[in-house]
């Protein structure tokens, strides 16, 4: 396993994690920067909480994170919604919050703000979501583990969801985020290894509305967590490593109540007809660096070219073979890349298949960009 590049050791550490905390409560509090990373830092609250609406807003230094100007600084943290915290245990909670400006609107990179509004406007759609992460594990040298020093490993064709020693990487890591997830109450609802050496996926859903954006976020963040204590590296580019490798995608399952519906596999064409037709605009928000990824190679459609088929994984959106033997189900829209924002994504589907809100317009948020002091 990784060699760890942390100060202190578990043994160590397990030593003050035991100490009584004295009724004191720690809040870890997660948010989005302005490089799609994730961010946090701890208060102390005197006692424990059942809702994010009894916690305080809080703020951080936006200069720090890309997200505010050095001569305006303050950004502005509020939750809304907590888990359980794996790492701490007891009644210590992650609080996940959206970030907001000092004249009290969403900071440009509160894309949550925008995808609550469409949420809410199409409850009565009853929206589903599961979200599949691919990501790449890789050693504090930036070379995915497992694979030979400035070197690579065999082709691909045994390492997808593989068992044994040389076929998969880094388990422990897998399974102890896995845990992790599910002690937190993040509805994770799988995982796999992938086609390429070192990939893994997990799978966060079914959610409804904006409960799954919430979920994969946290989710990331206890990955990156775990990963620390390992001493390895998280990467979810969509295209980490170059050549005959597969990349690494963020493929959204998407079921309404009337494709769930006998019959529902109208809506489900009708929906692939309206995803056809705003497919320049999805592929702005589906992440950086996906046109590397979307080749029409390695299971990908081509990124400038939109299809939809039965059972197809080169195509832009796949039906699965079940939903269509069964006229009902839901699809499976295999453009966004593995780094791309869930709330982003969730929300423009929701804007294309169901309408637009006044003054809203997804495909025209400002891109993933860092603002210089």
């Amino acid at each position: 396993m990784a060699e760890s590049t942390t100060v202190s050791n578990t043994e160590n550490l397990m030593k003050y994690m035991k100490l009584d905390q004295r009724g004191a409560v720690l809040a870890e509090y997660i948010w989005i920067d302005g490089t799609n990373g994730v961010r946090t830092k701890t208060k102390t609250l005197s006692k424990p909480v059942k809702s994010y609406k009894e916690l305080p807003e809080w703020n951080f230094d936006g200069s720090s994170t890309g997200q505010a100007p050095g001569d305006n600084s303050d950004v502005y943290i509020r939750p809304v919604a907590i888990f359980p915290d794996p790492f701490r245990g007891g009644d210590n909670i992650l609080v996940m919050t959206e970030t907001w400006d000092p004249d009290g609107t969403p900071n440009k990179f509160n894309y949550r703000h925008e995808c609550v509004r469409l949420m809410d406007a199409n409850a009565k759609q009853e929206p589903w979501f599961g979200l599949e992460q691919e990501y790449t594990i890789l050693g504090p040298d930036g070379w995915p583990y497992g694979w030979p020093k400035g070197g690579y490993p065999a082709p691909q064709g045994p390492y997808y969801c593989g068992v044994g020693t040389g076929k998969v990487f880094c388990r422990d890591i897998v399974e102890a985020h896995y845990k992790a997830c599910l002690f937190a109450g993040i509805k994770i609802s799988g995982i796999n290894a992938e086609v390429m050496p070192s990939q893994w996926e997990f799978q966060v859903g079914p959610c409804e509305g904006i409960e799954l954006g919430d979920h994969l976020w946290v989710a990331r963040y206890l990955l990156y967590r775990v990963a620390e204590e390992f001493g390895a590296k998280i990467t979810i580019e969509p295209k980490p490593m170059k050549g005959n490798w597969n990349g690494t995608g963020l493929h959204t399952n998407v079921s309404t109540a009337a494709m769930r519906r006998d019959g529902g596999m109208k809506a489900i064409e009708d929906a692939c007809k309206k995803l056809g037709e705003r497919h320049e605009e999805h592929i702005l928000v589906y992440g950086e660096g996906n046109a590397e990824r979307m080749t029409g190679e390695h299971e990908t459609a081509s990124i400038d070219k939109f299809s939809y088929a039965v059972a197809d994984r080169g195509a832009s959106i796949r039906i699965p073979r079940q939903c269509a033997a069964e006229g009902k189900g839901y699809l499976e829209d295999r453009r966004p890349a593995s780094n791309a924002d869930p709330y982003r994504i969730t929300g423009i589907i929701m804007e294309t298949i169901f309408g637009g809100m006044e003054g809203l317009d997804l495909s025209k948020a400002e891109k993933y960009s860092r603002i210089h002091n």
